[in-house]
C-alpha cells in the first residue's frame, strides 16, 4: 500500500505532468492525451505515468513513445516545482482501463437488449397461444 508521501507526490505529478503536456509539448503525435494516474516506487525515484489517448491503437502507441521521448524535457520542467532530493524517472504507460470499462458497459447494454427482446418475444408467444 502506498505511503501518504507516495500518494501526495503521485497526485502532484499527475497534475503537473498534465499541465506540461497541455501547455508545453507541441508534438503533433500526442493528439488528445490525459494523465489518468501516477504510481510512485517506494523510494520515490520512479514514477509510472498512466495516460489515456484518444485514437486508434497505433496512435495510442505513437503518443506513448512520444511522451517517453519527452520524459527528460518534462523532468526538467518539473524540477523547480519538486522539493525532493531526486526527480523521479518518468515511465509512461498506456492506461487501458477506460477502454475496458467501455467494453464492459457495451456488453451489459447488449445483454439487457437481448433480455428485453426475449421478454417481448415470450409475451408475443403467450398472446398467440
Amino acid at each position: 500500500m502506498p505511503s501518504y508521501r507516495q500518494e501526495r507526490l503521485a497526485e502532484f505529478l499527475r497534475d503537473e505532468i498534465s499541465s506540461i503536456i497541455q501547455r508545453e509539448l507541441r508534438d503533433p503525435r500526442l493528439g488528445f492525451v490525459s494523465v489518468t494516474r501516477v504510481e510512485m516506487s517506494p523510494d520515490l525515484r520512479h514514477a509510472r505515468v498512466f495516460v489515456s489517448v484518444l485514437g486508434s491503437a497505433e496512435e495510442q502507441e505513437t503518443a506513448v513513445r512520444a511522451l517517453q521521448g519527452a520524459a527528460g524535457f518534462i523532468k526538467r520542467l518539473l524540477a523547480p516545482h519538486l522539493h525532493t532530493r531526486h526527480i523521479p524517472e518518468l515511465h509512461f504507460k498506456l492506461d487501458r482501463s477506460l477502454e475496458h470499462a467501455e467494453r464492459v458497459a457495451r456488453l451489459l447494454y447488449q445483454i439487457e437488449r437481448e433480455r428485453q427482446a426475449e421478454a417481448t418475444g415470450t409475451s408475443h408467444d403467450d398472446e398467440r397461444g
